[in-house]
């Protein structure tokens, strides 16, 4: 509703600018003519750009469920009495930042690089006799599918953490990292930015 009263004025402002030219400045026709064109260009591009910021604020609004759709839904887990060392291996070879720590499909914790450092090494404990349960953080914050991005970014911006299991009823379908809200993010923003920049190099004054 708000574009639109936007247009309006803008299309009455073009209107009005281009009489007051015409019954005030009263310059030679050609002038006038390319004058009136480029005003009309330039709420054309006002127009194109307040689209483009509406639709970057819908892309905030795009649920998990899609971005887990789009990515790779596989969940990295391990059992509770699985050793820290062996943890660790697991999230350097896939090059994740965290586990989820399940039994079957009920979600007990998370174990990340953070409570490796604190939990594990800060407190002396041995990776490979400590059982990932008792060094896991758990009751983890969770979301659920339907999660916008914006929400999501909030979540772990307030709660500081990196890392949000994704559950629908009572199981997990998928995890998404601080880095994987950004990215997407920064993409959509991006995008958008370029469509703009390229619908303004297409535009044209007529002849």
């Amino acid at each position: 509703m708000k574009t639109s009263k936007f247009l309006l004025l803008t299309a009455a402002l073009w209107a009005w600018a281009g009489g007051a030219a015409a019954d005030e400045v009263r310059l030679p026709a050609p002038v006038l003519e390319w004058s009136l064109y480029i005003l009309f260009g330039f709420a054309l591009l006002v127009a194109v750009g307040i689209f483009f910021f509406a639709k970057s604020k819908d892309g905030k609004n795009e649920a998990l469920g899609k971005l887990i759709e789009q990515g790779q839904p596989t969940v990295h887990s391990a059992r509770p009495d699985t050793p820290v060392s062996e943890c660790v291996r697991r999230m350097n070879e896939q090059r994740i930042g965290a586990l989820l720590v399940m039994e079957g499909d009920a979600l007990l914790g998370i174990f990340t690089e953070r409570d490796a450092l604190t939990k594990v090494l800060g407190a002396g404990l041995d990776p490979g006799g400590t059982a990932v349960s008792d060094v896991m953080t758990r009751e983890p914050f969770t979301v659920s599918p339907t999660t916008t991005l914006e929400e999501a970014m909030a979540i772990v911006t307030r709660k500081r953490v990196r890392h949000l299991p994704v559950v629908q009823d009572g199981k997990v379908v998928g995890m998404v990292s601080s880095g994987d809200l950004t990215h997407r993010l920064v993409r959509d923003q991006t995008r958008e930015i370029q469509d703009l920049v390229n619908a303004a190099g297409s535009g044209r004054i007529a002849d």
